[in-house]
């Protein structure tokens, strides 16, 4: 790559944003063209991909390939849309295996264990490197904001070749770059940014929904939650920018949307202008070919009498609400810092489902926190009752590192909470399964999702309140809005039939 003049691409890059990324995805692609000639000289590009694909990638301007994992979150899942789109657009294709030019994993560190998984692939992806070394390697995500963790990768990974962390994942061309023009592994981590860059590239994975995110961070510092450290403080988009993106997306053909963050109803605190999140559903609901609205995550704390009015009214917003309880102990709500007792989650549920009737209510329930009692966990049980949610996330509480719960005595022994996990589960299952066959022998619409997997010709797509109905029809109805007839419930699904006009 002797022809490339890098000093004089880093001074003609641009200052601002997203201009300046945009320039380096160009950069990026004519330095991976040229290594792609330098494998297809060598022949180790006919070796990898045959003389066939070969020749089909360079009809397409594809000049490699890569493969992303992501872990976590719908948060995550959205930044793996974007790291997507611009590895595309420097002319990668996707590769269904680890087995590509560029590897990339967008990490979690909600829970341990979760390091431990990523850690696992990359033993596996280190031997692929030694058959590949030209094979580029990246990290990124919450997991690359600890501190320890990079040190350990720089210890003992030391064939990763770029890290990056929450903050700045819309740099992931510029890092590539650095990566390409020096001999060494590149790290960027930002411990906060108050930055939002728009306008950057991104891939859906379905045509006709799409998430949107409107803040980043949190504020609530839950005890046991490690996201306000990697992830930062609360940060909300412009709503003009999000109407925008919407307005785009509508125009594309997209007709459900998902607003994403971390406390969707703090939304617009940190704005110049503030607005609360209530009235910007409000003008989402206005944008034409729009016609499911759906959001997540709620926080019980920050729910307004605005926003279940709001919900009440609303043509477009689904009737589902995720609405995370954690616990039904007062006690071990305090502890766990939610700002928020049994009893006022109990007097929220009511009312929302007041105000909708036939919404769906789901929600999480952590087991075993330190200090639960028989007693704690059975006021958990009682909320589960009184509720009665359509599906609970349950989790068995384990240490993070870096958080307070962490250091907190009268940890639960195992086998209690283990004892504790399953009689919730059985509860949970019990009522969901009574609770989710409500709109039997009706006439629903479903939004269409794909094709099923398990039975040919027939289709599967979702209810406003998140159920899945499988039913027999044309994929010519993906991505459509249908009536469908719901035959038979199943538990946690339904079986259907097309209703035709």
């Amino acid at each position: 790559m002797k022809h490339f003049d890098f000093n004089k691409i880093y001074e003609e890059a641009p200052g601002k944003e997203p201009e300046r990324q945009l320039y380096f995805i160009r950069q990026v692609k004519a330095l991976f063209k040229a290594r792609f000639q330098f494998m297809i000289d060598s022949g180790e590009a006919k070796r990898q991909f045959g003389e066939d694909q070969l020749k089909e990638m360079l009809e397409k301007e594809i000049y490699g390939t890569f493969h992303i994992e992501t872990y976590g979150c719908q948060m995550n899942a959205k930044d793996s849309e974007k790291l997507q789109a611009i590895l595309n657009q420097a002319g990668l294709c996707e590769a269904e295996s680890e087995a590509a030019s560029f590897v990339l994993y967008n990490t979690c560190t909600v829970r341990e264990n979760a390091n431990q998984k990523v850690y696992g692939h990359l033993g596996f992806v280190h031997n692929l490197k030694k058959k590949n070394p030209s094979m580029l390697v990246a990290l990124c995500g919450c997991m690359m904001q600890e501190p320890d963790v990079v040190e350990k990768i720089k210890k003992d990974y030391k064939f990763v070749d770029i890290i990056f962390g929450t903050h700045n994942i819309f740099k992931l061309a510029e890092l590539i770059f650095n990566r390409l023009t020096e001999d060494h592994m590149t790290i960027d981590v930002w411990e906060g940014t108050t930055e939002i860059v728009e306008d950057l590239p991104s891939k859906r994975k379905y045509p006709f929904k799409s998430g949107v995110n409107i803040m980043f961070g949190c504020n609530n510092f839950c005890s046991y939650c490690i996201v306000p450290y990697v992830r930062g403080r609360e940060r909300s988009r412009k709503p003009e920018e999000i109407l925008r993106e919407i307005e785009k997306l509508a125009s594309e053909g997209v007709v459900e949307i998902m607003l994403l963050g971390q406390n969707v109803n703090s939304y617009g605190k940190t704005l110049d202008n503030p607005i609360t999140f209530a009235q910007l559903l409000e003008q989402v609901e206005q944008i034409p070919g729009i016609e499911r609205i759906r959001f997540m995550t709620s926080h019980p704390k920050d729910l307004s009498d605005q926003l279940i009015e709001v919900m009440k009214n609303s043509k477009k917003i689904c009737l589902h609400l995720h609405l995370p309880m954690q616990s039904g102990s007062s006690r071990i709500l305090k502890a766990m810092n939610r700002r928020y007792t049994k009893e006022q989650y109990l007097q929220l549920a009511e009312k929302i489902k007041k105000a909708v009737p036939g919404i769906s209510l789901t929600t999480d329930i952590i087991v075993g926190f330190p200090g639960e009692t028989e007693e704690d966990f059975q006021d958990t049980l009682d909320v589960v009752r009184k509720v009665r949610f359509d599906s609970a996330f349950t989790f068995i509480y384990s240490k993070r590192t870096g958080t307070p719960a962490a250091a907190m005595e009268n940890q639960v022994p195992e086998s209690v909470v283990k004892d504790r996990f399953d009689r919730l589960l059985k509860e949970v299952q019990t009522i969901a399964g009574e609770v989710s066959g409500r709109d039997l022998h009706t006439v629903q619409k479903v939004l269409t999702e794909e094709e099923d997997s398990h039975l040919k010709g027939w289709l599967t797509g979702r209810l406003s309140n998140n159920t899945v109905v499988h039913f027999p029809g044309d994929p010519s109805l993906i991505g459509k809005i249908t009536d469908v007839y719901l035959e038979e419930s199943k538990g946690f699904y339904y079986m259907g039939s097309q209703v035709k006009a």
